[in-house]
């Protein structure tokens, strides 16, 4: 399988081309100049202790954590449990195997952070501490007494690793089992902590000690053989001058740290064959092999290139994504310059505007000049949210420039490598990085959100008995109103409804229009038109629910509806105590207003999908606050295995993260093997059996005991979901591009339940 001698140099002419685009970018390090290094400081921070990396490894995820962290976040899995060997760490571990491994018990039933086995004698469980990133972080279980040889980074020294030991990746929560080998093996990534070294030399003027526990001292020496730096108290504990350490040679710390940079990389070794060096690239694998893993390994019938041919080949290849990237950095900092130029003709022409106005209103005698105060606070009023628009999109825009400088900064960093299987390790991570954030600066990014100029027209022709009714000639129709939910209630066959404007607008309104169906889902019709904001509709059907909106009018015409509320009557002669033992039928339909951008909405708003990888969320366009519930949500397509979430959620619930990450919503997620209920980002109740293409998923929201529930093809899923619901709940979904779902409404109660007799144990009366 090697290629000869001849067939690696044309492979590395035919690559020259790639090459190219890295000398083009040393040729504009003028550009990098203009970017500063601590936007790159986040890149070179662990996620679980949050300072700099120390002795980084590379997960198979490519995510990066020290060494000494992946033994605190360690977890014991039961035998039974325990994934074949080919599941072993760096074994070509596929992404249905994380998958299927992120979905086992590594989560507490109390919360979402990691943890150990509940219910095994021989793994008790261990409390935990966070992070500063606010990851759970489990210390060793048998606390080990600092020794010399410990501190002296002797791995033999270390606690050995449990068998059956699992590591989680604390950013993409990918679950692993170790093997045999234990965290040895995973590779170290030299290539990052050589530029954590450097930037770190480059931030701090004096060396601190190593082994201070609280606030370091300024190191006095440096022991070359161990490696690290040492201050006068920490030395004479730690590094004694007897014994085998009398032999160690200590010098100053500058000298240690121009030693440390000068001193030559260690030979990368093959993390399965550790006295062999990594000397070919794995085309199908994507990592460094050595001549063993050819011969004997999983890789013999692989297609294999030269090391330092494909060194060569990525680092083209991420430089010419690094041009493409520092082109919209580029663009993104001249379209900042455009906005800033934005809040100054803004400025000018509210300014000219107001100036124009003053002398016009200044012509119209006295009672104009009432009228005038009054038009120069709404012009005031369009100066000011023509600002904030602009401005919270400068903030913006500026936010996501940073995060694309550090992003080159680091890249650039990893660039001036010259450890070709080092850098391969992290090479193709960094590829799609840069891509990523690439697109992220897409069509409509960088263009304006508001136009400087002022639409504002004053028609100053009316005569002066007409002054009194002077206003602008354009005006906007009213913008929806808002239904104030925890005063709208039924009793017996009344309905009272309250709503009002939303908090920012100063549209003018002159009247609201209130609208119920006829009880069975029918045609709406007006029942109420005026200036109210509450209104009480008498003479109703009993047992019946009704479909409510309302919209708002001025002389320009008639605004949008607001969210349809769906409101049950009582049964005849019942009092509204009784009422709320009822189930509720009601009609409803996704909301396309309040869905988030990336979903996709057909079939009248009932069937749903998404054209983003990531979790979006859709919410109904009708709030339930009473009552019993029931519907049902149909798994029409479902590719690649993900993890639909269905529930309820409030009105502002986020809609970029898998429903149930905040505390917005109440929600089951659920994969073709397993389900969990999800509430502020903790997961409980595991339960098997999951959805596939045609399933049948029925959400049970029940007032009366304040209760959710959920079903998957008619059968019950698990105990009950979640206690104590009370307030104003909207159907919801989360999902990506990979599920298609549609919404059936207008069900009954399925017959297994009886409302107001759910038994909050686990099972339903």
């Amino acid at each position: 399988m090697l290629k000869d001698k001849s067939a690696v140099c044309a492979q590395s002419h035919f690559e020259l081309s790639h090459i190219a685009n890295f000398l083009e970018l040393r040729d504009t390090i003028s550009l990098r100049r203009e970017f500063k290094m601590d936007e790159m400081e986040e890149e070179l921070k662990c996620p679980v202790c949050g300072s700099f990396f120390r002795e980084p490894i590379i997960l198979p995820c490519s995510h990066n954590i020290c060494l000494a962290c992946a033994r605190n976040i360690l977890v014991q899995t039961p035998d039974a449990e325990s994934p074949q060997s080919s599941r072993a760490s760096g074994s070509g571990v596929s992404d249905y195997d994380y998958l299927d491994l992120d979905k086992m018990s590594l989560y507490s039933e109390a919360d979402s952070g990691y943890g150990s086995y509940g219910g095994f004698v021989s793994s008790p469980t261990t409390p935990c501490q966070k992070s500063p990133n606010g990851v759970r972080v489990f210390p060793p279980a048998v606390p080990q007494p600092p020794s010399q040889h410990h501190l002296l980074g002797h791995p033999s020294s270390l606690p050995p690793i449990p068998r059956n030991s699992c590591l989680t990746c604390p950013q993409c929560h990918r679950s692993l089992i170790l093997d045999e080998r234990g965290l040895r093996g995973f590779a170290k990534n030299r290539v990052l902590e050589g530029v954590v070294d450097r930037y770190q030399q480059s931030k701090t003027a004096a060396l601190k000690c190593q082994l201070c526990e609280k606030s370091p001292k300024e190191a006095t020496v440096m022991c070359e053989q161990c490696d690290v730096f040492y201050c006068d108290p920490c030395r004479l504990r730690c590094h004694p001058p007897r014994g085998p350490l009398a032999k160690h040679r200590l010098v100053p710390p500058a000298q240690g740290r121009v030693s440390r940079r000068t001193s030559p990389r260690k030979i990368s070794t093959c993390t399965e064959h550790e006295l062999e060096n990594l000397s070919m690239y794995c085309v199908q694998c994507k990592m460094p092999v050595c001549y063993q893993c050819l011969e004997e390994g999983k890789h013999g019938t692989h297609e294999v290139k030269a090391l330092g041919a494909m060194w060569k080949l990525h680092k083209g290849q991420l430089s010419q994504a690094l041009n493409i990237l520092s082109d919209r950095a580029t663009e993104a900092k001249e379209f900042l310059v455009q906005l800033r130029n934005m809040v100054q003709h803004i400025q000018e022409n509210g300014v000219e505007f107001e100036a124009c106005l003053v002398a016009q209103c200044d012509a119209l005698i006295d009672a104009l000049n009432r009228r005038k105060a009054q038009l120069l606070t709404r012009v005031n009023n369009e100066h000011e949210h023509k600002l904030k628009v602009v401005r919270d999109q400068i903030s913006h825009c500026t936010v996501k420039l940073r995060q694309t400088t550090g992003l080159m900064e680091y890249c650039l960093e990893v660039i001036k490598e010259n450890d070709p299987s080092g850098f391969l390790q992290i090479s193709d991570a960094l590829i799609r990085r840069v891509h990523m954030t690439e697109g992220q600066w897409g069509k409509g990014t960088l263009t304006p959100r508001m136009t400087s100029d002022f639409d504002l027209t004053l028609d100053s022709g009316p005569l002066l008995q007409t002054i009194h009714q002077l206003d602008f000639i354009q005006m906007k129709v009213p913008s929806a109103p808002m239904l104030q939910l925890e005063e709208c209630c039924t009793i017996n066959n009344s309905a009272t409804l309250s709503w009002k404007q939303p908090p920012l607008s100063t549209i003018a309104v002159d009247g609201y229009i209130l609208e119920l169906d006829d009880g069975n889902g029918g045609q709406f019709r007006e029942v109420y038109v005026g200036t109210e904001t509450i209104c009480t509709v008498d003479g109703l059907h009993y047992n019946s629910t009704y479909m409510s909106r309302v919209k708002a009018f001025n002389a320009s015409g008639v605004g949008q509806y607001s969210k349809t509320l769906a409101m049950q009557t009582s049964e005849t002669g019942q009092s509204p105590c009784d009422m709320q033992t009822l189930a509720t039928v009601a009609w409803f339909t996704f909301d396309p207003a309040s869905a988030h951008p990336d979903i996709i909405l057909s079939n009248d708003n009932l069937t749903v999908t998404c054209n983003s990888y990531d979790d979006r969320v859709v919410m109904g366009n009708s709030g339930f606050s009473r009552g019993v519930h029931y519907w049902e949500i149909t798994v029409d397509r479902y590719d690649n295995h993900p993890d639909p979430a269905f529930g309820v959620a409030r009105g502002d619930v986020l809609k970029d993260v898998m429903l149930g990450k905040d505390d917005k919503a109440w929600a089951m997620y659920v994969d073709n093997n397993r389900s969990w209920f999800m509430h502020n980002n903790s997961h409980t109740n595991r339960t098997d059996g999951g959805v596939s293409e045609e399933a049948t998923v029925g959400v049970l929201l029940d007032f009366t005991r304040g209760v959710l529930i959920f079903l998957i093809n008619d059968e019950q899923q698990g105990p009950v979901a979640f206690e104590g619901i009370e307030g104003i709940y909207y159907p919801a979904v989360s999902l990506n591009r990979n599920v298609q779902v549609t919404l059936h409404t207008g069900l009954p109660i399925p017959d297994f339940y009886t409302p107001g007799e759910a038994d909050l144990s686990g099972s339903v009366c």
